[in-house]
């Protein structure tokens, strides 16, 4: 049927109001498909009212939780449990009427946490976002949130004579204003400076802009050893994120520190993408982000062969990168098809090693992402980011705030707003607020393939023309997991032992997907777990390796560098970087593009 057909034009106009609507419906539910939870509500609704069994023991278990809620409230202060949720760790929760307040508001969250994880029959994604969407009320309902029962709080406006309340009002009308006023269309002159300025306060460390091209600047990093590994290391960050969260203060940046062991240090700086960007793809970012980086530095240092890392989803892309080239290498004596010479460059490096940090392959159990993702979910993502060609950093900035809401969410509002405390001002927290953005074909690409198909762990990924096989990895491979990661599981990124054959050491550090990777030497109360498994060694379940794994105290950042440096040849005379090779002073022109959303 003819474009001019009447039930054609129809259609479109039917296709472009859908379109407009979802856009706006996915705008006013921050993303998220309201029809999704729905459907897992009601999934999970009417299996329960199926289930008078069930429902006879949730009314049990609700006497037995109110009753002990009863006993705690009358128990001494003296007397009481030491309590483990932070919340309520001031010894003013222990008096009454807070310690009532809490013990009845901790029953509740109890019986519904039991509630929402019924089985029989209920979908495994509708109930994963029933229990979490059930948790993120309940943390909105804790007495600890509201100033008439936070005693914390009613302490503080009593000694301030109630200037707390009055400072926490006034940053809630600034930031208030700040969401009202705000314009994604703001120039990033006019943005508010950040507390940390870029290649001032942070991304210090002395180099050189190498490399361009339409998607990353490679970066070079001045010797400060008289001698360096002969192999050079390549850093690939997350696009999700400025690169140099790996490049904060002096005192915790991973790139100096590397740097000062002797290494050769390069690192990507991706492009801040716009509107006029929607089109760039995966495939687009390996090349150009990946593919492209290790030529140059195989350019840039002459060294042959590099050592490879990658960060978060930098790690997931270098993992594709090393497959392919180890793909590359078992048919070295066939010629490069049609597809191959068009995507990877044709002098590349060997890979002496690949590192991987809090990075997954396999998105089977992706941890408390996994409510964000479904059919669904995804169409309404992709009609907000098919209007705007991008999803903006703002949007991935709530995305993650809502997987730890208690602390980043609740936990901030209630010292902001009620306690009258500005939020803190530290490194990492000012790295946080320079929002980077990802083109829509890239995102959308990213979610389909990875997430909901998990195409890569499955053997169904393909680059050039070829199915991607994480077992053509042929190097030896360091991989870092998080305790308290909520972004990539340590048990879902721990997944790489069965995905290859060659040999991996394992770390997993104490802290989250950033705390826990930028854990310079010399903070206290840092340790990790670090195990190897030879070539062909036969699989470890991950509860099994962490019950024997043995237990280190200190900086993990040494244990990598005693790893690599086993890895790499004798030293050699450090050499500056040539002046043919540099473009412009680190950190160069890319990381500093900002915008408002």
């Amino acid at each position: 049927m003819s474009a001019e057909h009447p039930q054609e034009r129809l259609r479109a106009r039917a296709r472009e109001l859908d379109a407009s609507v979802q856009a706006k419906a996915a705008r006013y539910n921050n993303g998220l498909s309201p029809i999704a939870l729905a459907l897992a509500q009601v999934d999970w609704a009417l299996h329960l009212l199926a289930a008078p069994g069930r429902q006879s023991v949730l009314a049990q278990r609700a006497l037995e939780l109110a009753l002990q809620a009863w006993r705690n409230t009358g128990v001494a202060p003296d007397e009481q449990v030491p309590e483990k949720d932070a919340r309520f760790a001031d010894p003013a929760w222990r008096q009454w009427p807070f310690n009532a307040l809490k013990e009845n508001f901790k029953a509740t969250d109890a019986w519904w946490r039991e509630a929402v994880q019924q089985d029989g029959g209920v979908s495994q994604h509708h109930l994963h976002m029933v229990s979490f969407f059930a948790g993120q009320a309940l943390d909105a309902l804790s007495p600890s949130n509201w100033a008439w029962s936070n005693p914390e709080v009613l302490r503080l406006a009593r000694e301030t004579q109630g200037k707390s309340l009055q400072e926490g009002f006034k940053f809630f009308q600034q930031d208030f204003l700040d969401q009202l006023t705000a314009n994604p269309d703001t120039p990033a002159e006019a943005l508010e400076p950040l507390p940390y300025a870029v290649g001032q306060d942070v991304a210090v460390t002395p180099g050189k802009v190498v490399f361009r091209n339409a998607l990353i600047e490679l970066i070079q990093y001045s010797p400060s050893t008289p001698k360096v590994q002969p192999e050079p290391i390549l850093i690939v960050p997350s696009c999700i994120m400025k690169y140099y969260i790996l490049d904060l203060s002096s005192h915790n940046s991973m790139v100096k520190y590397l740097v000062d062991q002797g290494h050769t240090v390069f690192i990507v700086s991706w492009r801040n993408p716009d509107a006029e960007d929607r089109d760039l793809g995966m495939q687009d970012y390996l090349r150009l982000g990946v593919m492209e980086a290790l030529a140059a530095v195989k350019a840039r240092s002459g060294a042959p062969r590099v050592h490879a890392m990658g960060y978060c989803l930098g790690g997931t892309f270098l993992a594709i990168v090393a497959a392919v080239l180890g793909r590359l290498q078992r048919k070295k004596d066939q010629p490069r098809t049609a597809a191959e010479q068009a995507m990877i460059p044709s002098d590349m490096p060997e890979l002496a090693s690949v590192m991987l940090l809090a990075a997954q392959t396999d998105f089977a159990e992706p941890g408390e992402l996994g409510v964000f993702i479904d059919e669904a979910q995804l169409a309404v993502l992709r009609q907000s980011m098919n209007q705007r060609g991008y999803l903006s950093g703002k949007q991935m900035g709530g995305s993650f705030v809502f997987l730890a809401s208690r602390g980043l969410l609740w936990g901030r509002n209630t010292r902001r707003y009620l306690m009258g405390e500005d939020d803190p001002n530290f490194d990492l927290m000012s790295w946080n607020a320079d929002t980077t953005r990802l083109p829509a074909r890239m995102h959308s690409e990213y979610l389909d393939s990875l997430f909901l198909r998990n195409a890569l762990a499955s053997g169904q990924y393909r680059v050039a023309g070829a199915t991607v096989a994480l077992k053509d990895i042929q190097a030896p491979m360091l991989v870092v997991g998080t305790t308290k990661d909520h972004v990539s599981p340590w048990k879902s990124v721990y997944k790489i032992h069965l995905q290859t054959d060659t040999h991996v050491t394992f770390i997993l550090c104490e802290g989250g997907h950033n705390a826990g990777i930028i854990s310079e030497p010399g903070r206290p109360r840092r340790s990790y777990q670090v195990n190897s498994v030879e070539d062909n060694s036969g699989w470890i379940d991950p509860e099994e390796w962490k019950e024997s794994a043995p237990v280190v105290q200190g900086s993990w950042w040494e244990a990598m560098h005693a790893w690599v440096a086993a890895r790499s040849g004798k030293p050699v005379p450090a050499q500056p970087i040539p002046v043919e090779h540099v473009i412009c002073d680190a950190p160069g022109t890319y990381v500093m593009t900002r915008y408002a959303d």
